[in-house]
C-alpha cells in the first residue's frame, strides 16, 4: 500500500530487532547437542548472475519500450518510469512529484476512481509507484491475461488524467498522514527523511524532502498539478517495461495501439541544470527531534552519480563499512565497542552526484562524540590503508549474491531494467554492473576513499531530542508563497458511463506450475521437506523448532526471544564473528527469531555455497555457547531497541496487545521482552530453553529453489544426521485460553506526531474449520488497498496513509487486528470507523464481485508467495508445524474460492464482534479532545512513563 515517496536507502545495521537480557556473569560453556567438529572455513564458489535477457525499441513517439519473457511464471508485470522525480518539484512546492504520483492512481476520461485497483488486485495481482529524486515509477503485476488491459490503462493515465477538487483535496490529506507515519511519528524519520539531504546539499534540489512538508503541500493548486502532468508526463519522458509471459508479437502490437497515438508536446522538456558546488570547508550542525531516545550521529561527502566510473568502488567500500555483522562499522561501534546500537551507511548514487554517509544511533549512556569519533577513525582508515583481501572479496561476494536474488521475481528485473536506464541512461548497466563489481580492486576502494571521504568535505549532522536545545529555536524567515501555475491546456472529465472506452477483453489464462514438495524423516527424528521451484541458483533454509515465546519461564518475557538472538553469536568453535564473517563470505547471513509457537533459523544462499553454508547453520542450531558477554551485549542492545520503540506509536501498541487479549495465559506478555523482564533474565534460561526445544524429533527443515529432493535430503542428513535425540518429551508450544475481558486503553506519547489505532481480539486456530472463512473475512475487512477499512479510512476520508486488518491463526488461539495510524485529533474518528465495519460485515452479505475480489488478493498473494524461494519455505514450514498435508499448497485456490457470503457473515458475527474486541490508542492524549472520550468512555488512559506491560493493570 505504498503509493509513496522513496526514503534515500541506507544500508541500517539494527539491533533493535532484539530483544536482550541481562545475566548473572558465568562462565560460557557451550550447551552440547553432539560433538562439534571444529569449523573448516570454505572459500566461496564463484556466482553467476543470470543476465537479464531483453530487448527495445523507441517508439514515433520517443517513449521507450523494453520487454523480456519468462514463461516460467504465470504472470507479467506492467511499468512505466518517468524521468521526473522530486528534484524536478516546483519552487516552493516540495513534495510536489510525491503528491502527484497519488493523483495518477484517480481517474481518467474512461476509468473512475480506482480503476486501477479493479484491474490488478480484483484478478489476484497488485499494484504500486515510488517516488525518488530522479524518477517516478509506476508498477503492477497481474495475470498475463490482463496484460493489454494494463498497457491501455497506463496509456489512459498518461494521456487523459482526471483531476477534480475532491480527489486532488484527499489525496492531500493522505499524504500529509504519509508524512506524519514516516517522518514526525518516527524518532528517527526526521533524520533520515529531511535532515541529511537538506544539511548535505547546498546548491542541488536533492536537498529537497522527496515527501515535503505540511505548508508547501498546503499551497499548492489544481492548477499547479495539472501543469505538472503536461510538463513531464509526455511518452518522450517516459519508458514502459513489461517482463514477463506474454506473446512478443502481441505485446508489439498492444503497444503500438494503445502508447503509439499518444503526442509528444513539442516544448523543450525542462531539466535540473543546478550543479552543486565542491565542498571545501567542513561543517557541522546540530539537528532535533521531538521523540529521540538516543542520540544519533551521521557524516556525510558528496559522492560520484550513478554513471560514473567510481561507482561500482563506492558500492563496494559502502558494502565493507556496514553490510552484515562483519562489516567494519559494526565490528568497531556495535560489537567491539558497544557505543553504537546500530550503524548506517549509504552511497546514494542517482543520476546527477549525490551522496556518500555513514552514521551511527548511540548506545544508552554513550556519549555521541564517542560515536562521531569511532566513524571517524573508520573513514580514516579507508583513505590510509588498502582493505584487506577477505574484506574485499566478502563485500563483492554479497553485492552479487543479492544480484541474484534481485533476479528472483519479475518485477525486481523490470526494477532493474528500469533503475539502470533512468540513473544511467543505459538499461544494459542492470547486466554489466556484477562485472564492474566484479573488477573493483583494493585499490580502487581506497582511491574512492581518498577522494570523495575528506576532511574538508565533511558535513557533521548530529541529531538530539528537542529537549537537549539550549537556545531557543531559530525563527525561520517567511518567505512569500511561490506562486501557483496557470494551466490553460486541456481540462479532462469523466466521461458519461456509456461513452466510456470499453475495457480491452482479458486474454488467454496461464496455469500456474505449481510446486510438488516432498519429505522425509530422518532416523534421529527430524523432518525434512524439500520442494524444487526454480532454476535460478537460489536455496532458501528454514529449520524450525516448536517452541517459542509461549514457553518463556513466568516472569521473564522476552526469554525465547533473547535465546534466538543469542544462538548466532558464538558457537563451541566458532565466535560471533566468525560466524558472521564465514556466513557473508558466502553471500548469506543466518538470521533467527522466535515467533509466539516456533523459533527459526533461516538463510538464502547462492546454491554452490550451499553446503558449507548448511555447515555453518548445522554448527549454530546444535553448538550454541550462550556466552555471557554476548548475552549481555545482545540484552543491552534489544533495551535500546524498546527505547526506541517506546516512543514509536505503532510499535508500542503492538506491544500492548498481548498483556492485553491474552492476559494470564503463556501469551500474555511482550513476546521480545520488556525494560522489566530484560534483566531477568539466566544464561540457564536460554540454555534451558535450547535444551528442551532444540532438538531434531522436535524440528523441520525446509530446503526450497533451485534444489531436488535427493539432493536435499543428502543435505539435510550431511549437516544435521549427527544431532542427537535426548530423552524424554520435547518442549512445545502451551495451550492458550484466554479468558481476559475486553478492555479500552489509550496510552499518552506527548510529542508525538501521529496517533496509533488498534481494535484488537483473540480468535480462532489454525486448525478451526473456520479458517478459510476467516481469511476471506479478514481480507473483505483490512487485506489490500480496495479493503473496506482503507477505502473508508484512507480513500473515501483521508485520514490515514493506510488501514488494514489482519488474522493470525495459531495452534490453539489466534488473534485478529484492524488497524491504522492517523493524526492525533481524528483517532476517535478512526476507532469508530473500525468497529463500524466489524459491525457491518457481520450484519450485511458480502456481494459477489466483492467477495470474488477479496479471494483474488489472497490467491495472488499466496501464489506469488510460493515463486519465490523465502516464500516457499515459509508457506511449507508454516504447514508441517501446523501439521497441515503439505498438498495444501495444491488446494489452497480451491478451499479459498469456496467461501460463501453466509461463511463470511457468520465468522464476522461470532469472531470479530466490536463488542467483544479491545481498544488501543497510542498517542498524544492532549491532542485527541473530547471526541475520544465519547468513543471510548471507558478507557484507561496511562501515561508512557507509567507503563508496565509485565504487569495486568499496565502501570
Amino acid at each position: 500500500m505504498t503509493k509513496s515517496f522513496k526514503f534515500k536507502p541506507s544500508r541500517l545495521s539494527l539491533a533493535f530487532a532484539a530483544g536482550l537480557v541481562a545475566l548473572a556473569p558465568m562462565a560460557g560453556s557451550p550447551v552440547q547437542a553432539a560433538a562439534p567438529a571444529k569449523p573448516v572455513s570454505a572459500k566461496a564458489a564463484p556466482i553467476t548472475v543470470p543476465p537479464i535477457v531483453y530487448k527495445t525499441r523507441t517508439l514515433p513517439n520517443g517513449m521507450k519500450l523494453l520487454y523480456s519473457r519468462d514463461t516460467t511464471t504465470p504472470n507479467v508485470t506492467v511499468q512505466v518510469w518517468y524521468s521526473v522525480g522530486s528534484k524536478d518539484d516546483p519552487n516552493g512546492r516540495s513534495g510536489f512529484a510525491h503528491l502527484f504520483e497519488h493523483l495518477m492512481f484517480k481517474a481518467t476520461q474512461d476509468m473512475p476512481s480506482e480503476t486501477f485497483d479493479r484491474l490488478t488486485e480484483d484478478v489476484g495481482g497488485f499494484n504500486n509507484a515510488s517516488t525518488w529524486d530522479d524518477f517516478t515509477n509506476y508498477y503492477e503485476v497481474v495475470p498475463a491475461a490482463s496484460l493489454e488491459r494494463l498497457i491501455w490503462a497506463e496509456s489512459e493515465r498518461l494521456g487523459a488524467l482526471v483531476v477534480d477538487e475532491d480527489i486532488f483535496k484527499s489525496e492531500r490529506d493522505v499524504v500529509k498522514e504519509e508524512l506524519r507515519q514516516r517522518v514526525l511519528a518516527q524518532p528517527y524519520g526526521r533524520l533520515f527523511g529531511l535532515y541529511i539531504a537538506q544539511n548535505s546539499y547546498t546548491t542541488h534540489p536533492y536537498k529537497r524532502p522527496g515527501i515535503g512538508s505540511i505548508e508547501e503541500l498546503n499551497l499548492a493548486t489544481i492548477d499547479d498539478v495539472r501543469a505538472f502532468h503536461a510538463t513531464y508526463y509526455r511518452p518522450d519522458n517516459a519508458a514502459l517495461i513489461v517482463v514477463g509471459n506474454f506473446d512478443e508479437a502481441q505485446l508489439n502490437a498492444y503497444v503500438d495501439k494503445y502508447m503509439g497515438p499518444l503526442k509528444t508536446p513539442a516544448s523543450p522538456m525542462p531539466r535540473v541544470t543546478a550543479v552543486e558546488p565542491p565542498h571545501t570547508v567542513a561543517k557541522t550542525v546540530t539537528t532535533y527531534g521531538p521523540n529521540v531516545p538516543l542520540p544519533a550521529v551521521a557524516l556525510t561527502w558528496m559522492g560520484p552519480k550513478a554513471s560514473d566510473p567510481d561507482a561500482a568502488a563506492t558500492k563496494v567500500l559502502d558494502a565493507i563499512l556496514t553490510s552484515g555483522k562483519s562489516s567494519r562499522l559494526y565490528n568497531s561501534l556495535v560489537y567491539d565497542t558497544q557505543v553504537a546500537t546500530s550503524v548506517f551507511s549509504n552511497a546514494d548514487l542517482p543520476a546527477q552526484p549525490g551522496l556518500i554517509y555513514v552514521g551511527a544511533i548511540m548506545a544508552d549512556g554513550k556519549p555521541l562524540a564517542d560515536g562521531e569519533a569511532q566513524l571517524l577513525t573508520q573513514t580514516a582508515r579507508l583513505r590510509d590503508t588498502p582493505v584487506s583481501a577477505d574484506e574485499l572479496s566478502e563485500a563483492k561476494t554479497e553485492l552479487i549474491a543479492n544480484a541474484v536474488r534481485q533476479r528472483e521475481t519479475i518485477d525486481n528485473r523490470a526494477f532493474a531494467l528500469g533503475y539502470a536506464l533512468v540513473t544511467q541512461g543505459n538499461a544494459d548497466k542492470a547486466n554489466s554492473e556484477v562485472a564492474e563489481l566484479s573488477a573493483v580492486t583494493a585499490a580502487d576502494v581506497q582511491a574512492v576513499a581518498r577522494k570523495y571521504l575528506t576532511v574538508n568535505g565533511m558535513t557533521t549532522i548530529r541529531y538530539v531530542a528537542e529537549s537537549e536545545r539550549k537556545d531557543a529555536a531559530p525563527v525561520v524567515a517567511t518567505v512569500p508563497p511561490a506562486a501557483s501555475a496557470t494551466f490553460t491546456g486541456p481540462i479532462y472529465t469523466l466521461r458519461p458511463e456509456g461513452e466510456r472506452t470499453p475495457l480491452p477483453p482479458l486474454g488467454a489464462a496461464v496455469n500456474p506450475t505449481l510446486p510438488a514438495p516432498a519429505e522425509t524423516t530422518l532416523p534421529n527424528g527430524l523432518k525434512v521437506v524439500v520442494a524444487k521451484s526454480s532454476d535460478l541458483p537460489l536455496v532458501a533454509v528454514r529449520l524450525t523448532v516448536k517452541a517459542g515465546a509461549s514457553s518463556d519461564p513466568a516472569g521473564k518475557a522476552g526469554a525465547a526471544s533473547l535465546m534466538s538472538d543469542v544462538i548466532t553469536e558464538g558457537t563451541a568453535t566458532r565466535t560471533a564473528q566468525q560466524i558472521a564473517a564465514e556466513s557473508e563470505a558466502l553471500g548469506t547471513e543466518i538470521s533467527a527469531g522466535s515467533d509466539w509457537e516456533y523459533s527459526a533459523l533461516s538463510m538464502n544462499v547462492v546454491k554452490g555455497n550451499l553446503s558449507p553454508a548448511m555447515a555453518i547453520l548445522s554448527d549454530v542450531a546444535l553448538h550454541p555457547a550462550f556466552k555471557a558477554d554476548e548475552i549481555e551485549r545482545m540484552r543491552s542492545q534489544t533495551l535500546d531497541g524498546l527505547k526506541v520503540n517506546y516512543q514509536q506509536p505503532g510499535a508500542l501498541s503492538g506491544y500492548v496487545t498481548a498483556p492485553l487479549i491474552y492476559g494470564g495465559t503463556p501469551m500474555g506478555h511482550v513476546s521480545s521482552g520488556t525494560p522489566h523482564s530484560l534483566p531477568g533474565i539466566t544464561r540457564e534460561d536460554l540454555v534451558a530453553l535450547h535444551t528442551g526445544a532444540w532438538r531434531p524429533n522436535n524440528a523441520i527443515l525446509v530446503l526450497t529453489g533451485d534444489i531436488t529432493p535427493k539432493e536435499g535430503f543428502a543435505l539435510a542428513q550431511a549437516a544435521f544426521g549427527n544431532w542427537k535425540a535426548l530423552a524424554g518429551k520435547p518442549l512445545t508450544a502451551p495451550v492458550v485460553t484466554p479468558a481476559a475481558p475486553p478492555r479500552d486503553v489509550i496510552i499518552d506519547l506527548p510529542g508525538t506526531g501521529q496517533a496509533a489505532v488498534r481494535v484488537v481480539k483473540t480468535t480462532i486456530a489454525r486448525s478451526s474449520p473456520d479458517y478459510y472463512p476467516g481469511i476471506v473475512a479478514s481480507t473483505v475487512l483490512g487485506g489490500g488497498y480496495s479493503a473496506r477499512l482503507n477505502q473508508e479510512i484512507r480513500i473515501k476520508r483521508g485520514l490515514s496513509y493506510g488501514a488494514n486488518a489482519s488474522l493470525s491463526t495459531r495452534l490453539t488461539t489466534g488473534g485478529f487486528t484492524g488497524q491504522a495510524q492517523t493524526k492525533n485529533e481524528s483517532a476517535a474518528q478512526v476507532v469508530g470507523l473500525i468497529k463500524t465495519e466489524m459491525t457491518r460485515l457481520a450484519a450485511e452479505p458480502v456481494s459477489a464481485d466483492e467477495l470474488t475480489a477479496r479471494k483474488s488478493v489472497l490467491i495472488g498473494n499466496y501464489g506469488r508467495n510460493l515463486e519465490r524461494a523465502d516464500g516457499l519455505a515459509n508457506v511449507l514450514g508454516d504447514l508441517a508445524f501446523y501439521r497441515i498435508d503439505l498438498k495444501e499448497i495444491q488446494q489452497y485456490t480451491t478451499k479459498v474460492t469456496a467461501v460463501t457470503p453466509q461463511q463470511v457473515s457468520a465468522f464476522a458475527g461470532t469472531q470479530l464482534d466490536p463488542a467483544t474486541s479491545s481498544v488501543i490508542v497510542v498517542g498524544d492524549r492532549s491532542q485527541m479532545g473530547d471526541a475520544i472520550t465519547a468513543a471510548l468512555p471507558k478507557a484507561e488512559i496511562i501515561s508512557v512513563t507509567d507503563l508496565n506491560l509485565d504487569k495486568p493493570a499496565l502501570k
